[in-house]
C-alpha cells in the first residue's frame, strides 16, 4: 500500500487569519440559550481562534466553555488506533497479526483471516455487532458485549483487506486487544499511556460510574415536535461502547493531543506518521483513504487529516493539516448541524485557494 510521507509535501496554499468573519459566521448557527459548540483554530502552535456557543444543558443555562466535556464519538477512534501502535511499537503485536491470536474462541472462517491493520483500516469486512447483540435486559453495551455479539459469526461482508467498510465493531476489538495485551482496561490504558503523557487531565472514557468533570449534554432535535430531547447514554444502548466512540474531552485538552502528535515527544514520529498518513486508498486515484484512525486526503500535495463523530446528541469535527501545525477542531451537543460544512467554510476563510477537501460521506459511500 502506498503511502505518503508529509516530509515530501510541497506547501499549502496562502493561509489568512479571518477570526472575526469565523466569529461571525458562528454566531449565525448556534443561539446563545440552546446546544451548541466550542471550536478552536490552532496555527504554529498558538490558539488564534477560540470561543464557544451556547449551553451545556437547556436547563442548567450553563455556558460551553473550552473546558466542557463532550463525548468525541468516533474522534475516539484515533486515540484507539495510537494506543495499538504503541503496543506494536513494544512488539506486543503486529499489524498484519491475524485476530485469532487474541480471540481463540471467535470463529476461525473470520478470525484466521482477518488483520489488526484490516480492523484499523475498516478493510476487515467484520460484520456489525448491532443486530446480533442481545439487548433485552442490557441498560448499556460495552466491548465486551460486541465481541459476544459477533464471535461466532463464520461470515465477512467481503473478502478482508479487499474493500472499505467503516466498522464500529473493529474498534471495539482494538480496545479488546489493547485490554488483554496490556492486562489494564481499556480506560486505564489510556489514562496512563494516553491521556496523562499528552498532558489530558480532564479526560475519560465513559462508563457507569465515571465521574465526567464539565459534563456537556447531547440533543437530538425532534422535527416533529420542534423541540431537542436529552440524547446520551441513558437514551442509546450502544453510547457506551468504549473504543469506537467512548472518550469524553474538552477542546482545551484536544489540543494538548494535537500538540502531544506534532511535537513527536509523546508519541514517536512513527508512530504518527503511520497513523496520519494513507494505510488504505478509497478513491481510484488513491489520493484519499483511511489512516489509523483518520480520514486522509492527499490532493494538492498536502495531506490533510481529518474526522468526523456522531454519537446520540453529540457532533464532532476535527481536521488539520500536519505539515502547517495546523488544527481546527469543533465539538458540538446538537446533532442538526453539519460540522463538516462548517469547516469547509472556514477552510475556505483561511485558504481562500485551496480546493475543498473530500468529504468523509463520499468516502464512506
Amino acid at each position: 500500500m502506498q503511502t505518503y510521507s508529509i516530509a515530501q509535501q510541497s506547501p499549502a496554499p496562502i493561509y489568512l487569519n479571518k477570526t472575526n468573519s469565523i466569529d461571525s459566521l458562528l454566531k449565525t448557527i448556534y443561539s446563545d440559550s440552546l446546544p451548541g459548540s466550542s471550536i478552536a483554530i490552532v496555527k504554529d502552535n498558538k490558539i488564534i481562534f477560540q470561543k464557544s456557543y451556547g449551553v451545556t444543558n437547556i436547563k442548567m443555562k450553563q455556558n460551553i466553555t473550552a473546558s466542557s466535556n463532550f463525548n468525541i464519538c468516533s474522534l475516539t477512534k484515533q486515540f484507539t488506533a495510537v494506543a495499538i501502535l504503541q503496543l506494536e511499537e513494544k512488539h506486543l503485536l503486529a499489524l498484519e497479526d491475524r485476530i485469532s491470536k487474541f480471540f481463540p474462541e471467535m470463529n476461525k472462517k473470520v478470525a484466521d483471516v482477518v488483520t489488526v491493520k484490516q480492523l484499523l483500516t475498516h478493510s476487515s469486512g467484520i460484520i456489525d455487532h448491532y443486530d446480533y447483540t442481545n439487548t433485552a435486559n442490557m441498560k448499556h453495551a460495552h466491548n465486551i458485549d460486541v465481541y459476544n455479539a459477533i464471535k461466532n459469526i463464520d461470515s465477512t461482508y467481503f473478502t478482508p483487506g479487499s474493500k472499505f467498510r467503516y466498522s464500529n465493531t473493529a474498534y471495539c476489538l482494538l480496545a479488546l486487544i489493547i485490554e488483554k495485551l496490556s492486562g489494564l482496561s481499556y480506560n486505564k490504558y489510556m489514562k496512563e499511556n494516553v491521556f496523562k503523557p499528552a498532558g489530558m487531565v480532564n479526560t475519560i472514557v465513559w462508563n457507569e460510574n465515571a465521574a465526567i468533570k464539565n459534563q456537556v449534554t447531547g440533543y437530538e432535535w425532534d422535527s416533529a415536535e420542534h423541540v431537542f430531547k436529552i440524547s446520551g447514554a441513558d437514551e442509546h444502548i450502544f453510547f457506551s461502547t468504549e473504543g469506537d466512540g467512548g472518550i469524553y474531552t474538552s477542546v482545551n485538552d484536544y489540543i494538548q493531543w494535537f500538540r502531544a502528535l506534532q511535537s513527536n515527544k509523546i508519541f514517536s514520529k512513527k508512530i504518527t506518521d503511520k497513523a496520519r498518513n494513507i494505510e488504505f486508498a478509497i478513491d481510484p486515484a488513491g489520493k484519499a483513504g483511511y489512516g489509523f484512525g483518520w480520514f486522509i486526503d492527499e490532493s494538492e500535495n498536502t495531506t490533510k487529516v481529518f474526522h468526523s463523530g456522531s454519537n446520540g446528541g453529540f457532533r464532532t469535527y476535527s481536521f488539520t493539516i500536519p505539515s502547517q501545525n495546523y488544527l481546527m477542531v469543533i465539538f458540538s451537543n446538537r446533532d442538526d448541524i453539519d460540522l463538516e460544512m462548517i469547516v469547509q467554510k472556514i477552510i475556505h476563510l483561511q485558504w481562500p485557494s485551496m480546493l475543498p477537501f473530500i468529504k468523509i460521506e463520499k468516502l464512506t459511500s
